[in-house]
């Protein structure tokens, strides 16, 4: 009897430290909840300000499935401080200061699916994008974004070691057409997105995505949904993807390219959906205004 009493005190404090958060603690320091069949299952979170206290609260929520974090607070030791979540299956991050090394802590999420990477952390020496080769060792990672980056040939050299990928989207990081050959190594992938670098400001940037580059894309038979932004296209450009075996759908938008072109190229593949949305006024000024192309 005095070796289960003692055995229960034992217990005790653990159960006491993984004693979940409630809502209104979550809502005191700005997180929105969201809530399925009564349990917390997913949350928005907006760190700005946030010290080591508030992720070790967010950290005993053990049945989260989705989390977002949006600041620039986010931060290795921290990022270790929610390894406890294990049933997450989507992250999303919009700004952070995660260093390369930092990324190995994904690995903490065994059943994360979807990864999104908003302006990660942007401009810090410590972070090349070299760091996401860590990723191609999570075996359910399938689905990938990164976006808003001041990385990459490092950072797409790394995002093609990672060939469990079946959906990858990116837009507005550093690459060139040059660095998008890396993305052929992706034999798994059926869905992507291609949007356009970031200027150099100052400098003359040439495009990373233009006809061109569609010449990649025709190399990655995998292929089923292709979508397309922010360029300047052409018949002859997009013709390319009709040697794609398995194409179903081709999504166009924000894309300088005449109607004529688009008929065409439905023509071309009629038993391949084609959504085209007309590039408006105000976006054929941010092509030539904001992204120089």
């Amino acid at each position: 009897m005095k070796s289960l009493i003692f055995f229960v005190l034992l217990l005790i404090p653990g159960l006491l430290l993984a004693e979940e958060p409630n809502v209104a603690e979550l809502e005191k320091i700005n997180i929105k909840v969201v809530r399925h069949n009564g349990l917390i299952d997913e949350l928005q979170v907006f760190c700005d300000g946030y010290t080591n206290s508030e992720y070790e609260l967010i950290g005993k929520l053990s049945g989260l499935k989705s989390i977002s974090f949006s600041g620039k607070q986010l931060n290795d030791e921290q990022l270790k401080m929610l390894s406890g979540l294990k049933d997450l299956e989507y992250i999303l991050i919009n700004g952070s200061e995660l260093t390369d090394e930092g990324y190995r802590g994904f690995l903490a999420f065994p059943k994360l699916k979807k990864l999104s990477l908003f302006h990660p952390s942007r401009e810090q020496v410590t972070f090349t994008g070299k760091g996401l080769a860590h990723l191609k060792d999570h075996p359910r990672l399938t689905q990938l974004t990164f976006a808003g980056a001041t990385a990459g040939n490092e950072a797409f050299a790394a995002i093609s070691q990672i060939t469990q990928l079946e959906l990858f989207r990116e837009w507005h990081n550093t690459e060139t057409s040059a660095e998008l050959e890396y993305l052929t190594k992706l034999e798994n992938l059926k869905t992507i997105r291609l949007g356009q670098r970031l200027p150099n400001w100052g400098k003359k940037t040439p495009a990373s995505f233009d006809n061109k580059t569609l010449a990649l894309l025709a190399k990655m038979p995998s292929l089923e949904v292709v979508e397309l932004t922010e360029a300047r296209l052409d018949y002859d450009g997009l013709a390319q993807l009709k040697s794609l075996p398995k194409l179903k759908k081709i999504i166009i938008s924000q894309v300088d390219v005449s109607a004529t072109d688009i008929e065409k190229l439905k023509a071309e593949l009629p038993h391949v959906e084609i959504d085209w949305k007309p590039l408006t006024e105000a976006q054929a000024k941010m092509l030539s205004k904001n992204l120089k192309i």
